[in-house]
């Protein structure tokens, strides 16, 4: 797949919905920060990187009472088309049940804390 982060996310979505414990994805640092920030958000359970010269991670999925922690996702950037938004374009997602993580200069945030620090960037996906 030409995109990584499309790729790591529709992984993490398949996993949840064919009901696996975990995952595994080819290793890079970028998804390594939007794990930690799923993590942080408690959508993932933890992550362990492994291999040597080709690293892939194995990412432990979450689950709540049975049921998914993460249920769908919405890719907005793609190769093609990279969606950029200012901070005033940053909209809550399903009336604040859901987020958006956004690569900002100052690294992944989601939607709520890239609007506090006044921060736009590139608006990767929404999920809920």
């Amino acid at each position: 797949m030409s995109n990584p982060i499309t790729d790591l996310m529709i992984r993490i979505k398949n996993g949840y919905m064919a009901g696996r414990q975990t995952i595994d994805v080819p290793y890079s640092v970028f998804k390594e920060n939007v794990i930690k920030k799923l993590i942080e958000m408690k959508y993932l359970k933890g992550y362990r990187v492994t291999g040597d010269k080709v690293k892939k991670m194995t990412i432990d999925l979450l689950y709540k009472d049975s049921e998914p922690a993460l249920t769908d996702v919405k890719i907005y950037s793609k190769p093609g088309r990279r969606w950029y938004v200012s901070v005033k374009d940053i909209k809550p997602v399903l009336g604040g049940l859901g987020y958006s993580l956004i690569s900002t200069p100052q690294g992944v945030m989601n939607n709520i804390e890239a609007r506090n620090k006044k921060l736009g960037g590139e608006l990767l996906f929404s999920f809920w």
